[in-house]
């Protein structure tokens, strides 16, 4: 190690930037467990980003000539200058990372922006569209980006508000499903688990930043690829956490696999912080397979003892006499004894034409009953006691328990009459069991061939997306954790198609909560559109490049169609929602949502104007998506608007503050100030339970986030 180090210091003094690398590097090995998960990091990771403006100070790569399909040159080049040539801009280019440095000219639209893991990024967004038809409903958000770019800027937005994380993420296949460094990732590649860790482990990092630390989940679904791998690097990410795996059936007529067992099911990791649990909920009939028959009806249970703590010595004021007798129309308490601490219980004498209960088991052995003399006779006056059929002394005693109990008090269980006994009798014919299942689930809704892709034809038809997850699935697996949490925040970093805010919107509708999704996506064009579209002579960033990707041309359309019930080119939807709630597609949902793309902002680039208008929507997202925006610096120095206000003319502080007391909806109070002192002062003045936020004169300052922190 020693020696190591040396060395180290002697790259430093030649080279000070692969001296940090090294040492880096160094320090990441030198802690690394002798147990566990290990695996490599790589280098790391860079992202290419089309449509970015090219700029003095940028990292970039050449772009091979149009309408070849080959990778290209794969080197990273600094950009010295910028110079305009016969009404052509171009860029003087040096090698980086290169022994010796090499020096280029080339047209700036030859040229692509890359983002390197440490590089720092200044995000911001720009609105795209949106569709309305949810009132004062807060928005749904879909952001067309890199996703851990999109993760670093919700970092300001929503760092430990997140309720539930759910994500799909690539499964690893081998086929041309997922980039690391913007290259696919093939099957033969002998790091492709290691590559998939690394990615992983990055982007769940900074998901562990979003999640509320004191009641949140994250929900990853995987199969057989990866699932174990994935289930050590989330014991390692998330040690304080309790995770549980669950085996869901997607398709029952199985995957083939060569030389190997058909895949019928996939993998759910829960993971929960703090207070996080699934709830009872009440779920549709094709879960009822996974429990006991008896669910949905009121539950009477033994009043003998079963189990553990059984035998009369265990309870002794529990053994005690229960007189019964046989009535007109079956058998009726007469009264209870009291508890009986002598050896000749079988001598205690009856009341007239009655007989004695006793506590006493099946092999002849002395018991106890689940309840004092005392309690029995409560639960008996209210009729929450009954007797079974007519068996003498040996006649079964049942009873509800407390949880029962509160169903018949709160009306669950209408009581509509009482036996002989005065035990109750109640209407169950409307009761839906509300009950936390098992861990293997085999539910017909969650079939991902008709409620993924048969779903997604008829939203959006004659667009193709590979492996949609069922749509009732992922609602099932949230509605664990947000029936109780009717303003959930849930996030999707994968998403996709867009399943996830569809599922959101299905459980607003069906207890009318006001939960909210963000959806995180790139604008990727599948891998065999894409030789098509270089042959043509196109390329990332170009228009008709861009409207194949996923964010366009999937996730977007199919998210609008959900709510207004429409399919992109305006024909109604045909069919119907099924299970837990059915109703016809085109109806549509109550809901909002908008749409932005990240941008990369440019450092040298903050000028007021334009600067506060890349990151006014992030303003908007962090107090909440509701209400309208502000979108330009206010001219009269403040502007106060549904969920939040900015002040930029501090001396405009005391109308700020009235205007924010007179609105009760007011979250979030932003104060453009470089003077902590002037800040404070204003933040004195803010209604309690405002929070107030500081911005720097140079907006993007606020927003400068490093890939590698």
């Amino acid at each position: 190690m020693s020696r190591l180090t040396d060395l180290i210091a002697q790259t430093k003094a030649k080279d000070a930037a692969l001296g940090l690398e090294l040492e880096r590097e160094f320090k990441v090995l030198s802690s690394r467990r002798s147990f566990g998960l290990n695996f490599e990091r790589h280098r790391p990771e860079s992202v290419e980003l089309p449509g970015r403006p090219i700029r003095k100070g940028d990292k970039v790569r050449i772009l091979p000539p149009r309408g070849e399909t080959k990778k290209g040159d794969q080197r990273l080049w600094k950009v010295l200058a910028i110079r305009r040539e016969n009404g052509k801009r171009f860029a003087e280019l040096a090698t980086i990372y290169e022994t010796e440095a090499e020096q280029a000219k080339v047209v700036t639209d030859d040229l692509i922006v890359v983002a390197e893991f440490r590089d720092y990024i200044y995000p911001g967004l720009v609105s795209t569209g949106k569709v309305e038809r949810g009132g004062d409903k807060p928005f749904h958000t879909v952001i067309n980006g890199e996703n851990f770019h999109a993760l670093e800027a919700l970092t300001y937005t929503h760092r430990g508000k997140i309720d539930v994380i759910y994500i799909d993420p690539p499964y690893n296949t081998g086929a041309k499903d997922w980039k690391y460094n913007n290259d696919y990732v093939e099957g033969d590649d002998i790091y492709r688990h290691s590559k998939w860790l690394a990615f992983m482990e990055r982007r769940l990092q900074i998901a562990a930043e979003l999640l509320n630390a004191a009641n949140a989940t994250l929900i990853v679904t995987i199969d057989e690829k990866e699932y174990l791998r994935l289930g050590l690097l989330l014991e390692q990410i998330f040690p304080e956490a309790r995770i549980q795996m669950v085996s869901s059936v997607i398709n029952p007529k199985g995957a083939t696999r060569s030389s190997a067992f058909g895949r019928t099911d996939e993998y759910l990791f829960f993971v929960m912080f703090g207070n996080a649990s699934p709830a009872p909920v009440s779920l549709g009939s094709e879960w009822k397979i996974t429990q006991d028959r008896r669910a949905g009806r009121l539950r009477w249970a033994e009043l003998l003892r079963s189990g553990s703590n059984t035998r009369r010595v265990d309870s002794p004021n529990q053994f005690y006499p229960v007189f019964i007798r046989n009535g007109g129309d079956g058998p009726e308490f007469h009264s209870v004894g009291d508890a009986y601490f002598g050896d000749n219980w079988k001598d205690v004498g009856a009341p007239p034409d009655c007989v004695a209960v006793w506590p006493i088991r099946s092999d002849g052995s002395e018991g106890n009953w689940q309840n004092s003399a005392s309690g029995l006779r409560e639960l008996i006056k209210k009729g929450y006691a009954k007797l079974g059929n007519w068996r003498g002394s040996a006649t079964a005693i049942t009873y509800i328990k407390k949880g029962e109990q509160n169903k018949v008090e709160t009306e669950i269980f209408p009581i509509v009459g009482r036996r002989q006994d005065n035990s109750i009798v109640v209407d169950d014919s409307e009761y839906s069991p509300v009950f936390i299942p098992g861990t293997q689930w085999r539910i017909t809704s969650h079939n991902a061939e008709q409620g993924g892709t048969n779903l997604q034809k008829n939203l959006i038809p004659n667009r193709r997306f590979p492996f949609p997850k069922s749509l009732y699935a992922v609602e099932d697996a949230l509605r664990f954790f947000v029936k109780n949490k009717k303003s959930a925040t849930i996030l999707d970093f994968f998403s996709g198609s867009g399943t996830t805010a569809h599922a959101v919107m299905r459980l607003n509708r069906q207890d009318g909560g006001r939960r909210q999704c963000i959806s995180v996506t790139n604008n990727e064009v599948a891998a065999e559109e894409q030789s098509r579209l270089r042959n043509d002579g196109l390329r990332p960033g170009n228009a008709d490049w861009e409207k194949w990707g996923i964010c366009d041309y999937i996730t977007k359309p199919r998210i609008a169609a959900a709510i207004t019930g429409k399919t992109p080119e305006g024909k109604p939807i045909e069919g119907d929602y099924k299970f837990t709630d059915e109703f016809p597609i085109v109806d549509g949902f109550e809901e909002n949502a908008e749409f932005f793309t990240l941008t990369y902002e440019a450092p040298v680039a903050v000028s007021h104007n334009r600067a506060f208008e890349r990151i006014a929507p992030l303003l908007w997202i962090r107090a909440g998506s509701e209400g309208r925006p502000i979108n330009k610096l206010p001219g009269a120095g403040w502007e106060v608007v549904d969920t939040y206000g900015l002040l930029t003319d501090l001396d405009m502080a005391a109308p700020y503050c009235a205007a924010i007391a007179a609105r009760k909806a007011i979250r979030v109070a932003y104060i453009v100030t470089d003077d902590e002192r002037r800040f404070q002062s204003v933040a004195r003045q803010l209604p309690t339970g405002v929070e107030p936020v500081r911005l720097y004169e140079s907006y993007l300052t606020n927003f400068r986030f490093s890939m590698g922190r």
